[in-house]
């Protein structure tokens, strides 16, 4: 089970990498003249993305519902947030190398192409949306029914038989 202090260090280590992402979605094109200290923050944005979507996963893993077996509910329950996590990693990579290769031989220019635009408003809307269910789930993993013998897992395990 999961205690509340680890579940607070938990919850505190995600928020803390969900404010890094909307620091660097903030600011970083504010460094577009340091290529280099762009890639780096880009690359640690990208790292820290992947470290929330892990942490989500060992939280699946230490409920008692992954543990019954009812594998399939926990997915169904978060389906949005896992997909949207791996989009919003996949848009941001994609972003993170076009915008790079564009602005690493020349970063005194101001370069964005019509796809590059595209790519960015598609990445910030999706940063949103994942931002949105990302806290909501790690929220929500946070409640005592995941963790033990209820009712409600038991009612759902009968549908899942049945």
């Amino acid at each position: 089970m999961l205690q509340t202090s680890n579940y607070s260090l938990v919850l505190f280590l995600q928020f803390l990498l969900l404010f890094y992402d909307l620091f660097v979605n903030s600011f970083s094109e504010l460094l577009r003249t340091a290529p280099a200290v762009q890639l780096v923050l880009f690359i640690i944005q990208d790292i820290a993305i992947l470290f929330n979507v892990i942490i989500v996963f060992l939280m699946f893993f230490n409920t008692f519902v992954f543990q019954a077996g009812l594998v399939n509910l926990l997915f169904h329950k978060f389906k949005a947030t896992i997909l949207l996590s791996a989009t919003y990693l996949a848009l941001s990579i994609s972003f993170h190398v076009w915008v790079m290769n564009l602005r690493w031989r020349d970063s005194s220019h101001f370069v964005w192409t019509e796809g590059l635009q595209t790519l960015f408003v598609f990445q910030r809307l999706v940063a949103v949306l994942y931002c949105y269910f990302y806290k909501r789930t790690a929220v929500h993993l946070g409640d005592p029914v995941f963790y033990q013998d209820s009712l409600w897992l038991r009612k759902e395990f009968a549908q899942f038989r049945g």
